[in-house]
């Protein structure tokens, strides 16, 4: 299975460093020095890590056969791609890989369905689970502890106890939008324009 685990950025110096977007808990294991990935698009891979270091907040990465400012900038935006065993376990515990979680029934503690999970998305806060519900319309559902309170990949399932308005609070927010919108329009004139 082929999982992205960076995305490269812009050139860093003369000598062919560039600083790397990482998209994988494991930076260490997956973007170590020797480390073989493939890359999207696949003309420029694929590329052999050589060395890695952490400036100024920022993993920067040399490959083989990359040794100046110009061939690191022709690298820039290309996706690194590293194939893992599906069947690879994340080194912590409650750690999980995205295609493990992609597809899982998302459902109530009392086995309520409430969607699909369709996708994963990363913030700097915390990760999303985007949700698909049955009728199409999609969920955000934070992935945190107090929300997420089990998941079971044996029974494909992620139990969640959102609060309250996170999964069905629209109705509410359109009826009170619709009653400040009457509220503002009463007693205003045409709103045509006068010379």
């Amino acid at each position: 299975m082929q999982l992205v685990v960076a995305r490269i950025g812009r050139a860093h110096g003369i000598k062919g460093e560039v600083t790397v977007e990482v998209r994988t808990d494991e930076p260490e294991l997956r973007l170590g020095p020797g480390a073989v990935l493939l890359t999207d698009p696949a003309s420029t891979g694929p590329l052999t890590i050589e060395t890695g270091r952490v400036h100024s907040g920022r993993l920067l990465l040399r490959f083989e056969g990359v040794r100046d400012r110009t061939a690191a900038e022709a690298l820039r935006n290309t996706l690194l791609i590293a194939e893992v065993d599906p069947t690879e376990m994340p080194e912590e515990e409650d750690e999980y890989y995205d295609h493990q979680l992609i597809d899982l029934d998302v459902v109530l503690a009392d086995g309520t369905g409430i969607g699909r999970i369709t996708e994963i998305s990363h913030l700097p806060s915390q990760d999303l689970f985007i949700v698909e519900r049955p009728d199409g319309t999609e969920l955000m559902i934070p992935f945190v502890g107090e929300i997420v309170t089990e998941i079971d990949l044996e029974e494909q399932r992620a139990v969640i106890d959102p609060p309250p308005g996170l999964i069905d609070d629209r109705a509410e927010i359109a009826s009170s939008r619709e009653e400040s919108e009457d509220e503002a329009g009463s007693g205003s004139g045409s709103g045509e324009e006068r010379a």
